[in-house]
């Protein structure tokens, strides 16, 4: 069985083959950490977008959309803390000149011990068979309460230099692990130092007289800056949200994993306006929903994980991450976080302009506290490419790539197959797609045998295939074929978009 990382190698390879994702401005070499979406890829990213629209905004009577500009008055980053705390803590290794994030470094230090711990578990379960108590035996096993006691120790000292800012601790504690670069195998290392990630620019006609301005880091700030503006042309009463999805931009120089980290992202954010004093009652609400949500999409149970932040930003209360099993491990996937009421706090004060609500059943007014859910657009397009790739060995002993994609999210609905390109079966076939694509996303293909065209299919995720055959020229019916199963029927035409709309 091919190892995660080949896996991985395979699923990026896959998706340039296939238009899903290409390295930008390839053809002068690239950019590093910058991606496009090719012609399946941007169907895929519009329907998580969709998706997540629809059940955010559409099924929610107090949650209303917006889109800010990417442009943002510069006195916005200082208030909300971005020009002087929004930065990484970095180290460089002498000998390789590589760069990496001291907490990401750390924790993949803390991932490794966690696969140690897994395969002790294996280990047991094996000697132990049907009667192995998982639960006692990582409760109880010497060896697994050492790991542990490491990953709890590291993480703590961790957090601890991070909040206080003592990075010759940190620095300490790389050395104590005996943590080595993965290129040069050496433990050759610089002290670490912050890097801010904010892009800046400039804005105006001529450059000397120009200000500077950030490419926003999120989506969140245009959200808040324009809390009042919705709140009171929409009349919404609290608690109410505002959702938005849009590119934000991030000087990562730690940017890897293909579209998991990248400078240039997607994000789809809601930021939820409550009463103070019910902030947690309605973190714990939306915890559960967005993980209903994912499950939603039929993606077993086992694949996400709650993670609680052992380390809580300056502005929150309570946070944790939705994490879900890439091919490289639990990473996150989505943010739920408890803000207070620091960032309408904050842009009051920068501002001189009173961002508060007057509460009706109160009587008084407030700043507002804020919850926030916030996932990445392209990481869920990653978690669900890295779900859907499938290589299945079939009976007569071929291999086949499928992309089981959750048929809502499919970039193609319906794939329309003439069995041959004569005796007007072609002509057939595009009657059929011109009644279907009003609907669906209808792809027309009839280049190859009828096989390696299904095979084509499979590969980009289609849930439907369409074949119009010499019993279609005399009653009207096809085959349909499914793409999981690869089972066929035989269905009349007018039954096709039933049939779609009931499976997606």
């Amino acid at each position: 069985m091919a190892s995660h990382e080949e896996q991985f190698k395979k699923l990026i390879a896959h998706a340039k083959e296939y238009g899903f994702i290409f390295p930008s401005s390839e053809i002068y070499d690239g950019l590093a950490a910058v991606y496009d979406y090719g012609q399946y890829g941007v169907e895929l990213k519009n329907n998580i977008r969709q998706y997540w629209w629809k059940s955010m905004v559409q099924m929610h009577e107090n949650v209303v959309g917006l889109d800010s500009a990417i442009f943002m008055h510069p006195t916005i980053w200082k208030a909300s803390g971005h020009v002087d705390a929004f930065s990484d803590p970095l180290i460089d290794n002498k000998d390789s000149k590589k760069r990496y994030r001291v907490d990401v470094m750390l924790e993949d230090y803390c991932a490794k011990i966690e696969d140690k711990i897994n395969k002790e578990v294996e280990k047991a379960a094996k000697r132990f068979g049907d009667s192995f108590d998982k639960e006692q035996f990582v409760t109880t096993n010497p060896r697994v309460l050492e790991y542990r006691q490491k990953i709890e120790n590291t993480l703590q000292r961790m957090n601890k230099n991070l909040t206080e800012n003592n990075l010759s601790d940190l620095k300490t504690l790389i050395e104590e692990l005996e943590i080595a670069c993965p290129v040069s195998g050496t433990r050759n290392w610089t002290d670490i130092r912050h890097f801010n990630l904010m892009f800046s620019t400039q804005i105006g006609s001529l450059a000397e007289d120009a200000n500077t301005v950030y490419l926003r880091p999120e989506t969140a700030q245009g959200i808040f800056v324009n809390f009042l503006n919705v709140q009171k042309t929409s009349r919404m009463k609290i608690p109410f949200g505002i959702a938005q999805t849009g590119k934000a931009f991030r000087n990562e120089i730690v940017a890897r994993q293909f579209v998991f980290r990248m400078r240039e992202f997607e994000q789809m954010e809601m930021q939820f306006f409550v009463r103070p004093g019910t902030e947690m009652e309605w973190y714990e609400y939306w915890k559960q929903s967005r993980i209903e949500w994912h499950k939603s999409l039929g993606i077993p149970a086992e694949k996400f994980r709650f993670h609680d932040h052992e380390k809580l930003a300056h502005y929150a209360n309570a946070a944790v991450d939705i994490q879900f099993e890439f091919m490289f491990g639990f990473r996150e996937l989505e943010g739920i976080h408890s803000r207070t009421d620091y960032d309408l706090a904050q842009h009051q004060e920068f501002s001189g302009k009173k961002m508060q609500y007057f509460d009706p059943d109160l009587n008084e007014s407030y700043v507002p506290y804020v919850v926030e859910t916030s996932i990445g657009l392209d990481r869920m397009c990653l978690a669900m490419l890295s779900h859907a790739y499938n290589e299945e060995v079939l009976e007569d002993g071929s291999t086949r790539v499928v992309m089981k994609f959750p048929p809502v999210l499919a970039p193609y609905k319906i794939a329309i197959l003439p069995l041959v390109k004569k005796d007007g079966m072609p002509e057939k076939a595009r009657e059929i797609m011109s009644l279907l694509q009003h609907d669906f996303m209808c792809q027309y293909d009839e280049k190859d045998a009828i096989g390696r065209r299904y095979r084509r299919q499979d590969a980009i995720g289609t849930p439907f295939c369409i074949t119009v055959d010499t019993q279609t020229m005399e009653d009207n019916t096809v085959t349909i074929r499914y793409r999981d199963t690869m089972q066929q029927e035989r269905i009349a035409i007018s039954e096709i978009a039933n049939v779609a709309r009931k499976n997606l």
